[in-house]
């Protein structure tokens, strides 16, 4: 995301810019991170591509930035744009570890204008982002994944008397009924499948949510080891977790990683990017 204050009906907003003005030089700044705190802070040359890294703060907040080009982070060498990624990562890692709480912004969002252009939308934007600093401090994000074997799933559905007795009848009937009960028997095992799935997933949800402060469900398949791809993922979520729950809940995941047929996968912990509320306009 790339964007830039700019004037309408009198009120500043948000909008993303793709290319300089005209094709000139337009100046800009790169935004890392929100932090609480007035400090004015020289980080040096650990940005992207070196770039000096400092503080622009306003009232009892701060945004960290580099000087730049009104223009996004382009490149088709993809060792150079994970070299980017990971710099802007090191930054906001960095960051957390300075001021604690952060706000962390997308790799390649960008502003039109100069530190005085960032302090005003800071200015204008204070109460909101003092809001959500307050409502992220001292939490982290992590990810939690719950996998079932599929072996597991199978024989709870070897024991399902419908499935059982529909089986019987495709093998003692003749070629043409036992189309149509193939296709019962077929539309059952999905039901039963799904109903399995979700009973764990509703279960393992519910006991989440009561220790984390918000939860955000993410696709099934998305970010599967390789290794677990014989296992069904039956839950795959982003959690705001208080520090004084960490404790509690990667306790209670390895528990249910102990119980044999379940795999967890809980990674953190990260900078709230899943948690952080869009502070664009549209």
């Amino acid at each position: 995301m790339t964007c830039w204050p700019t004037q309408k009906g009198g009120q500043k907003r948000l909008r993303r810019v793709n290319v300089a003005e005209n094709g000139s030089i337009v100046e800009g700044r790169y935004l890392y991170c929100l932090v609480n705190g007035n400090t004015e802070m020289n980080f040096g040359q650990m940005g992207i591509e070196g770039s000096l890294v400092y503080t622009v703060p306003y009232d009892d907040i701060g945004a960290v930035i580099h000087r730049c080009e009104a223009k996004p982070y382009r490149t088709t060498d993809t060792e150079k744009a994970k070299e980017w990624v990971l710099a802007h990562q090191y930054i906001v890692d960095y960051t957390t570890k300075t001021f604690g709480t952060v706000i962390p912004f997308t790799f390649d969002t960008i502003f039109k204008g100069n530190d005085e252009t960032v302090r005003d939308w800071l200015k204008e934007k204070h109460q909101p982002l003092k809001d959500l600093l307050m409502r992220l401090k001292d939490r982290d994000e992590y990810g939690v994944q719950i996998f079932l074997e599929r072996s597991s799933i199978e024989k709870e559905m070897e024991v399902d008397e419908e499935i059982r007795e529909l089986k019987r009848q495709v093998e003692s009937t003749s070629t043409g009924t036992a189309y149509l009960l193939e296709k019962r028997l077929e539309q059952r095992i999905n039901n039963k499948k799904m109903a399995i799935v979700s009973g764990y997933t509703e279960t393992f949800f519910n006991q989440i949510k009561g220790m984390v402060d918000r939860i955000k469900v993410s696709p099934k398949n998305h970010g599967v080891p390789e290794e677990w791809k014989d296992k069904e993922v039956i839950l795959n979520l982003s959690c705001l977790v208080h520090k004084d729950m960490v404790r509690g809940l990667g306790s209670f995941l390895g528990e249910v990683n102990s119980r044999g047929r379940f795999a967890v996968r809980f990674s953190g912990p990260w900078p709230p990017y899943s948690f952080v509320e869009r502070l664009e306009s549209e």
